[in-house]
């Protein structure tokens, strides 16, 4: 590594319950094509590694409902060093319902909420009778994305000035919307699973540079990018059923 470069530190927050869907698979992917970054996994009883490090980039996974409710009880005494961190261009990547912890609040189907840490004014609700499942399809500055959705709950407000990427086929954040996700400079949250990342390589080196790994490198990228071909071409299909 070159020392004159400054270190790059990933953080996992809270594998132990974040980790619905595969979506672990993402920072093991990750860990791959970065060698030369540090990944470190903090569980809900550590002190975040953000609040005394500068790390790089933070990622969350999909977890259970209730454990949503511990994510934000762990996370709401440093909401103003998370505003602070994404202010400065701090890479997030929050999959499947974690950016609902981001979110105002979470509502529930008799109409009590959870109160979110509100660094987005959206919310989101649930319905734990019906579980939402698709396939989506989107592009995010040029890249065409894959992947999965399969939850209990969607996000509502306008996101029109803050969406992480537009659905070809799909929905975004709710049933009605075209709009996936959330994004502020470097945060991004999205409902699609699959793991993202694995499905997704193109928008892997894009993260990776945002990282400011310089020319990066795909790990087995022979394999990667042809199953990400092959699947692309599967999803354009007007005649596969989302």
């Amino acid at each position: 590594m070159d020392k004159s470069k400054k270190p790059i530190i990933v953080e996992s927050l809270f594998p132990e319950i974040a980790n619905l869907f595969g979506d672990r698979m993402n920072i093991h992917y990750l860990k791959e094509c970065a060698a030369e970054a540090e990944f470190i996994d903090t569980s809900l009883t550590d002190p975040p590694v953000f609040l005394s490090r500068e790390v790089s980039m933070i990622y969350m996974g999909p977890m259970t409902e209730s454990q949503q409710a511990l994510a934000i009880d762990a996370l709401k005494p440093h909401k103003e060093k998370l505003v602070e961190l994404i202010g400065r261009g701090c890479v997030f990547l929050l999959t499947g319902n974690a950016m609902e912890v981001f979110e105002a609040y979470i509502e529930n189907e008799d109409g009590s909420r959870v109160e979110g840490l509100g660094i987005f004014p959206q919310h989101a609700k649930r319905d734990m009778l019906h579980r939402y499942n698709s396939l989506i399809l989107g592009e995010y500055e040029g890249i065409r994305l894959v992947g999965f959705k399969a939850q209990f709950s969607h996000t509502y407000g306008d996101n029109s000035g803050q969406y992480f990427y537009k659905v070809i086929r799909g929905c975004g954040i709710h049933p009605s919307s075209m709009l996936e996700g959330l994004k502020e400079n470097h945060f991004f949250g999205t409902y699609t699973v699959g793991p993202f990342l694995l499905l997704n390589p193109l928008f892997v080196k894009y993260l990776l540079s945002l990282l400011g790994i310089e020319k990066p490198v795909l790990a087995h990228e022979e394999t990667i990018m042809a199953s990400y071909r092959k699947r692309l071409a599967e999803f354009e299909n007007e005649k596969l059923k989302y």
